[in-house]
């Protein structure tokens, strides 16, 4: 069995593919959204494909608002899945 089938087993098998998308989200906020808007946002987290932020400052929010859907489907572009289906900017 190929390395990769062999990954792939594992991570279906223990259930951990999904936790591993979420990585990938959470670590490519910085890439999706730049780095001035990560460093004004923190507090990252996913639960039930709700991915939860805090945001530093309201102006912020508010733009963050607008751009949620781009900014949801690019992360889950870059993980290569449906991680995600809504953002909630506290």
């Amino acid at each position: 069995m190929p390395l990769k089938a062999a990954i792939e087993e594992f991570l279906d098998k223990f259930h951990l593919r999904d936790k591993l998308n979420q990585a990938k989200v959470l670590q490519a906020w910085e890439k999706v959204v730049g780095e001035m808007v990560a460093r004004n946002t923190s507090q990252l987290h996913i639960r039930k494909k709700v991915l939860y932020v805090k945001v530093n400052s309201a102006a912020l929010r508010n733009e963050l608002l607008f751009a949620r859907s781009k900014i949801m489907n690019a992360l889950n572009k870059e993980a290569g899945a449906i991680v995600i289906e809504e953002i909630i900017l506290n």
